[in-house]
């Protein structure tokens, strides 16, 4: 019970399974996607940064010493060139550095332009300190030991700032180079461990579903085969496939119950045909034989008459057979002879009889009523159609497996359109002609199979045969009754 339980839990549907497998490759993927993404975004946008100082960077006055330098000259020497303090300048080459400090990270860079910053808030003072000098001595004096010696620094840090920025610009540059190959190979890696994964995962998921199909395939085409046993549904992990399996079964069970049911009603309705043809036959033939018998003892012949009465009762006590329906060999040719004896003596001049059957062969069994319709057909049909006395023969032998029994006759037999014509009514419910014979031949079928059966030959002016097939059987255990 608890395996079936865990089988039964185990069991998922198709498109859960795909599902699965979609999510067991997309996340990996969208976790790549999105790591690739992040870290190109952050290379980018240090790129940029490093990139937006160093074009910040350019933008410094390259000639700022030489210009400063020349305007405090000509500010020093009182020049007519002079246009007063280069302030703007100086204001200018703080504005650019204030800049580059609120974006740059890099300590030596920082370090660079903190001091492009402190330098130019020196040369300022020291600007100022010459404004307020009035001696032409100290003026140039401090022009000389200050304002060109700051000027040069400031350009020299600026210099150096840019030096670094473009070194980490190029570092960033193969860093990212370097860390994208890592990426893209580690993507490679990936996908290919991905794709080993889902070919995997998928030829697991394809055996779960084919597998089971195949099996269930070869199942139909049993069943094609007209092999209807109802088997244990085939087990699937997919309960898809289970459902189609499971409806398979019980389609099968249904049917094969309905084919029983119809097998049941068909063998009813043969017992009834069975027992309408006894009550065909039976006072008939009573009726005639009773005439008989009251003629043989109104003619003083009552020895004939008690051999005839005790025939007809021979007759009888076989016929019932107990309620049997299907009796020995032996059974069935004692009712024959019994039906011949009390025929010949109604017709001794017409007919004549020999039944040789050996011993070997009575412990078979058949239908009871297997030979008496074709025997009656035998004497109606042909010996009372000719003029002068026939002859009946009844034989059995075996055939490997097979019991056959023949009944024949040397009337005037069939044409060949009058032989398909009974040929015909042996298979055929709607010919009215026949009903004896295929009443017979139907009910062999029915027990033993459609391979079973009567076969008729006739030949005109010769007489007719028929054979009687059946498998050799000793008990009715052996045989769907």
């Amino acid at each position: 019970m608890s395996q079936v339980f865990r089988r039964k839990a185990k069991k998922t549907t198709l498109w859960s399974n795909i599902w699965k497998i979609i999510l067991m490759v997309a996340l990996p993927l969208m976790i790549v996607i999105l790591a690739v993404a992040i870290t190109g975004i952050g290379y980018t946008l240090q790129y940029n940064a490093i990139l937006n100082n160093v074009t910040t960077a350019s933008d410094f006055n390259q000639n700022f010493k030489d210009d400063v330098d020349l305007k405090m000259y000509y500010y020093v020497i009182d020049s007519q060139y002079s246009v007063g303090l280069p302030t703007k300048e100086v204001q200018f080459a703080k504005t650019i550095a204030q800049k580059l400090i609120d974006t740059t990270t890099k300590k030596e860079s920082l370090r660079a332009i903190s001091s492009v910053m402190n330098l130019c808030h020196t040369l300022e003072d020291k600007m100022q300190q010459i404004a307020k000098t009035t001696e032409y001595d100290s003026r140039v004096d401090q022009l000389e030991k200050n304002i060109y010696i700051l000027t040069d620094l400031i350009q020299s840090y600026m210099s150096t700032y840019l030096y670094y920025e473009a070194g980490h610009l190029k570092a960033l540059q193969s860093t990212m180079i370097r860390n994208m190959i890592i990426i893209m190979v580690v993507i490679v890696i990936l996908s290919l461990v991905l794709l080993y994964f889902l070919l995997t995962k998928s030829r697991k998921l394809s055996h779960k579903i084919v597998d089971p199909i195949d099996r269930i395939c070869e199942r139909l085409e049993a069943i094609g085969k007209g092999s209807l046993l109802v088997c244990p549904p085939i087990q699937a992990d997919v309960e898809e496939v289970q459902l189609l399996s499971d409806g398979i079964e019980n389609m099968v069970g249904h049917l094969k119950r309905q084919i029983d049911k119809n097998t049941q009603q068909e063998k009813q309705r043969r017992r009834t045909e069975l027992a309408l043809l006894q009550a065909q036959i039976n006072p008939h033939f009573l009726y005639n034989t009773l005439d008989t018998i009251i003629w043989l003892i109104e003619s003083g012949e009552i020895g004939e008459a008690v051999k005839m009465v005790s025939s007809l009762s021979n007759y009888f006590r076989f016929s019932l057979s107990r309620g049997k329906n299907v009796i020995t060999l032996a059974e069935e040719e004692q009712h024959i002879r019994s039906y011949l004896e009390i025929q010949q003596m109604r017709y001794r001049d017409l007919m004549d009889y020999h039944i040789d059957i050996p011993d070997s062969l009575k412990c078979y069994i058949l239908p009871k009523l297997t030979l008496q319709p074709l025997v009656e057909n035998a004497l109606y049909h042909g010996l009372k159609n000719r003029r002068r006395k026939g002859f009946i023969r009844l034989t059995g032998r075996a055939e490997e497996d097979l019991l056959v029994l023949e009944v024949e006759d040397d009337g005037p037999g069939m044409t060949p359109q009058r032989l398909q014509e009974v040929k015909t009514s042996l298979t055929e419910e709607d010919k009215r002609e026949g009903f004896g014979l295929r009443t017979v031949h139907q009910r062999i079928q029915i027990l033993f199979g459609p391979e079973y059966g009567l076969q008729v030959e006739s030949t005109p002016d010769v007489g007719t045969r028929i054979i009687v097939t059946i498998p050799m059987k000793t008990s009715d255990k052996e045989i769907a009754l």
